[in-house]
């Protein structure tokens, strides 16, 4: 943290997410975690130790969504912004959709960083996909990890199981395993998960082998007690949206009217999602089976935002369709209105109030309630409610004393619980009280953001306090590769190794001596662990980077962070058991050792040959297989993806973490080097090196040295005035 206050970076991937107008119940995407992130968000920004709040997200561009989400950077305060990152091209793509591109997320997400040279002292996840995403960047950036879950997959698995669902169709369509092995992840790696009731920690994460590792903290979410005012307040607004306002009210309730044959009834409200889980049907089965309750109530549900049902998800589509056959077979009409939109940032906290006014009841009836926000947003108006004995609204009735909890499955118990509030006019008043007063006193987000921050700055001073050595501050291999702009970048055999002893030490020294300024990675054909045993054996130091097997992997620091996002890349089109299948035959070449392949790289030996390489290309292209084939000193072959080369991992590596090519020093001796050593960065080759580069001799930007190995490195350093450049560029970072 530095002196001005927190930098807290958020992350909600699925990107129908803006500051105003939420579009909540759009669909299955957008429900209550939308406003909890953007009132976090804007409550932190207003707290005296927080200095800036970002809330990543995906960058959507897609003719059926609104504009809004194509903008990449939308200012909510001067504190507080959302940023969208595209990743899985621009479409809109539902989150259980987005799983394979996470890794591609987190490298957009580590190249926002490195350009805005600002590292957040905290990352904090909402949901698995965004979980998985600040899992990965807090490990690489050696800062904490805070995750919210709002919904969790085992619960959700149990329950899709118990209505009738199969397995395969649940892990087709909602990747519901994967997602359950993922949340297994994050509670390894989450230094702190926030819920919002004790019910979730004892009975939804209880159900995971990792439960016991992370620590828990209950800490209730806010509302907005400014919008939420009560309802026998004129307006909650001030004197210039006061007219809206009041605007609002009687646009709804006229809307409301078109519905009702007897509009002076009190009202029974529901909003949420059309989502099985929340249970419209027993709502309206519950006021459709009770003629007494008909006879004192009218029914009010805001299911979702609807333009034309059949072009809704099918899930959603069921749901609504379902509710308008029960209107049907109970005959409901005049008693009984679902309007097809709602504006939730203005007219929702209206609808509240206008149910209130009307001595009604708000309904929350859903099988499964994580926490239950909207049960909140009634109380502090002033509505009295009914809800579900599952999960959240347990503490909300707990603390606020406003209201009936009941099973949501029985339908007499549901009407039962309303028609006692209703025709009881003390038990109203003294529901309606005490929502106003407790919501007050236990759901503000003040309260909820200053015991967040005190937790996230005691985490913060823990991971300061591991960073410090008696010495030095040791930097993680993130923190450091971000505020590095030049690299030295070196193939291992015959280059950096390969000379004399007395050059390798005063290379190695070079490189330790200006670390501040360059950072120091090898590209070779070995596997990760033979690179590893070769350069312990010579007593050189962990790079920073690894690029191994050709360009096939890449890790870093001494952590050998594996770079996911590399491996997700190089693995489209490649097709290792095809590829292997059509070279069993071919006699000029023998496989090399099990320990020599990888899985985005397949070795062998070849023996000379004039038309050895077109034969095998023949064969592959044949298949129409996609790869890239690396052949050096005469003998060996390396067949990798397509996508796969030590030249091409070097300009993943510049695009990631926004190094300019022409700020790389690359130095090489072979034929499987030649790809990076030509074009934008700067090239070495040693003076021992293999008669296939002779012909790079008059390319520009590469220059050939007269000595050998770590000697060639050491001139071709002063020969770029390397060192030099690097030193003059350097600039903090924040």
């Amino acid at each position: 943290m530095n002196h001005r206050g927190l930098y807290i970076q958020m992350f909600s991937i699925h990107g129908l997410i803006r500051s105003e107008n939420m579009e909540l119940g759009h669909d299955a995407d957008t429900g209550g975690q939308i406003k909890y992130v953007i009132e976090l968000g804007n409550a932190l920004s207003k707290h005296k130790d927080v200095h800036r709040v970002d809330l990543l997200t995906r960058l959507i561009s897609d003719k059926s969504c609104s504009d809004d989400y194509s903008q990449p950077i939308e200012t909510v305060n001067e504190k507080f912004r959302i940023v969208r990152l595209q990743c899985g091209g621009k479409k809109y793509i539902r989150k259980e959709l987005l799983w394979p591109f996470m890794d591609e997320y987190v490298d957009k997400t580590i190249k926002f960083i490195k350009s805005k040279r600002k590292i957040p002292d905290v990352i904090h996840g909402h949901y698995p996909d965004a979980g998985y995403v600040a899992k990965e960047l807090a490990r690489f950036f050696g800062i904490p990890f805070i995750y919210t879950g709002h919904s969790l997959g085992k619960s959700k698995k149990q329950r899709l199981l118990n209505e009738g669902q199969k397995e395969d169709d649940l892990n087709k369509k909602l990747k519901i395993d994967h997602r359950i092995s993922m949340e297994e992840q994050i509670l390894k790696s989450a230094d702190m998960i926030v819920t919002s009731t004790r019910q979730e920690v004892e009975e939804q994460y209880g159900l995971y082998q990792n439960s016991n590792l992370p620590k828990y903290h209950v800490i209730p979410p806010g509302i907005g007690i400014e919008k939420f005012c009560p309802y026998y307040h004129e307006t909650c607004s001030d004197n210039e949206h006061k007219e809206e306002a009041l605007f609002t009210r009687q646009s709804l309730i006229k809307e409301l009217r078109r519905f009702f044959r007897h509009p002076e009834k009190p009202i029974i409200l529901a909003l949420c999602r059309p989502d099985k889980r929340k249970n419209i049907e027993g709502l309206v089965r519950a006021y459709g089976e009770d003629y007494d309750l008909q006879a004192i109530a009218n029914l009010a549900i805001f299911a979702g935002i609807r333009k034309d049902i059949s072009q809704k998800a099918d899930s959603e589509r069921d749901v609504l369709t379902q509710m308008l056959l029960l209107i049907d077979k109970y005959n409901l009409y005049g008693k009984m209105a679902i309007p097809k939109k709602h504006d939730f940032e203005h007219e929702v906290p209206e609808l509240y109030r206008i149910a209130a006014k009307k001595s009604g009841v708000f309904v929350n009836s859903a099988l499964v309630e994580p926490f239950g926000l909207t049960l909140l947003e009634a109380l502090a108006c002033g509505l009295p409610v009914v809800a579900t004995n599952d999960g959240g609204p347990k503490d909300i009735i707990d603390n606020c004393q406003g209201g009936i909890l009941v099973d949501p499955t029985d339908t007499k118990a549901i009407a039962k619980a309303i028609k006692d509030i209703l025709v009881h006019p003390d038990t109203w008043n003294e529901f309606s009280k005490n929502g106003i007063m407790n919501t007050r006193k236990y759901y503000t987000w003040t309260s909820h953001v200053n015991t967040y921050v005190q937790k996230v700055k005691s985490l913060h001073r823990k991971y300061e306090t591991l960073e410090m050595d008696i010495n030095e501050q040791r930097l993680t291999i993130g923190k450091r590769l971000s505020k590095l702009d030049y690299l030295l970048i070196t193939d291992i055999d015959n280059t950096l190794l390969g000379g004399s002893n007395e050059n390798l030490e005063r290379l190695m020294k070079l490189i330790q001596d200006n670390r501040d300024n360059i950072g120091f990675g090898v590209a070779t054909g070995r596997v990760l662990k033979s690179a590893l045993d070769i350069l312990e054996a010579n007593n050189i130091m962990i790079p920073d980077i690894i690029i191994s097997g050709v360009g096939s992997e890449i890790t870093y620091g001494k952590s050998l962070y594996r770079d996911k996002g590399w491996e997700k890349h190089i693995s489209k089109n490649w097709n290792r058991d095809l590829i292997m299948s059509q070279l069993d035959a071919v006699d000029y070449l023998t496989k090399q050792s099990d320990k020599s392949q990888t899985p985005f790289k397949i070795s062998y030996n070849m023996l000379p040959g004039k038309d050895h390489l077109p034969r095998l290309h023949h064969l592959l292209t044949q298949k129409r297989l996609r790869y890239t084939l690396i052949y050096s000193h005469e003998k060996y072959l390396d067949i990798l993806p397509y996508r796969a080369s030590k030249g091409k991992a070097i300009r993943y590596l510049s695009y990631k973490w926004e190094i300019p090519l022409k700020n790389l020093l690359i130095c090489g001796d072979s034929g499987n080097d030649e790809e990076m050593l030509k074009g934008e960065p700067a090239g070495v080759v040693v003076g021992n090196y293999s008669s296939e580069l002779e012909h790079l001799r008059n390319m520009r930007n590469i220059y050939f040295a007269q000595n050998d190995a770590s000697g060639g490195i050491i001139e071709g350093i002063e020969h770029y005035k390397f060192i030099q450049k690097a030193g003059e560029s350097q600039q903090p970072l924040g």
